[in-house]
């Protein structure tokens, strides 16, 4: 078991959930805003994506991560910053025609998933470590080895902690590949995403399997989706992990009331503390996880 929990808020994602709930911060303003409430509700660490502000839907824009990033610096509370690197590997094809390329695709480099993390430097950015079929339809997230290698170095070499996300058994395979072959610093840290359709369930059993292939120093933690995500606090807890709770992977704080970031935090605190664990301060999550000084 755990007992010094990092705990992650990841604050808005870039999945279609902006008309599924009023409290999912879209714009600048309110995701900073956002992510200072679930600071100061105890979340160690603030997991940012930015939307567009006029259609709600995920961006990759370089200046909409800068406010909100600047925002959160500018504040009174102290928290760790990460921002996903995943935007960029949408792949919609045509089932009839795969060659054909659809609306919704958004396709770079591995590299070019990181010029924000290039500016601003946060303390952590992710690195989704596999392709991936995504939901229904024809959706493919696309993360090649090559792209892999290729993004870590650059992460590497701007010295920012890289978080691992893996969503399946394969990526897990990878993600040692990548620090076997000293592209992740140590201490390498993992990021078990279960329960996206269609990667790894929500199974305690299959995140068992999972946490035991992890190397003996691995920082890790896990989460799961929707209804999971509480429940998910406590299996990642027992473990020996580290958890992340908030709107990107569940809108509701019980069945029928839609919850804020700060919320979820308050709920996965108290679960955390009612374990007999306590969850990790800012400059605790710095020491756990070797973060540079800014």
């Amino acid at each position: 078991m755990n007992r010094t929990v990092m705990l992650t808020c990841a604050l808005t994602g870039a999945g279609d959930t902006v008309g599924r709930s009023e409290h999912v911060p879209v714009t600048p303003e309110q995701i900073a805003e956002s992510g200072i409430a679930a600071a100061r509700a105890g979340a160690t660490i603030v997991h940012i994506h930015v939307r567009d502000p006029q259609t709600g839907k995920g961006s990759r824009e370089v200046g909409l991560y800068r406010e909100v990033v600047e925002r959160i610096r500018a504040s009174d509370v102290d928290v760790i910053i990460n921002t996903t690197a995943g935007m960029g590997g949408d792949l919609v094809l045509d089932p009839h025609q795969p060659t054909t390329f659809l609306e919704g695709t958004d396709l770079v480099s591995g590299v070019d998933r990181l010029p924000h993390v290039a500016e601003l430097l946060p303390d952590i950015c992710t690195l989704d470590c596999g392709s991936l079929n995504f939901g229904e339809g024809s959706l493919v997230y696309v993360s090649t080895p090559d792209m892999l290698r290729e993004g870590a170095k650059k992460i590497q070499q701007l010295g920012v902690r890289c978080e691992m996300e893996i969503f399946d058994t394969g990526h897990l395979w990878f993600a040692q590949q990548l620090v076997d072959e000293g592209l992740v610093d140590a201490p390498a840290m993992y990021q078990l995403c279960m329960g996206i359709p269609y990667g790894a369930p929500a199974d305690p059993l299959t995140l068992a399997a999972m946490v035991k292939q992890l190397p003996p120093d691995a920082v890790w933690a896990s989460f799961a989706l929707g209804a999971m995500q509480m429940p998910w606090v406590a299996q990642s807890v027992l473990l020996g992990g580290h958890v992340r709770v908030g709107l990107e992977d569940n809108l509701y704080l019980s069945r029928g009331v839609k919850a804020t970031n700060a919320q979820l935090v308050e709920r996965a605190r108290t679960i955390v503390e009612s374990m007999g664990a306590k969850v990790a301060t800012p400059d605790e999550g710095r020491e756990i996880l070797a973060l540079k000084p800014r």
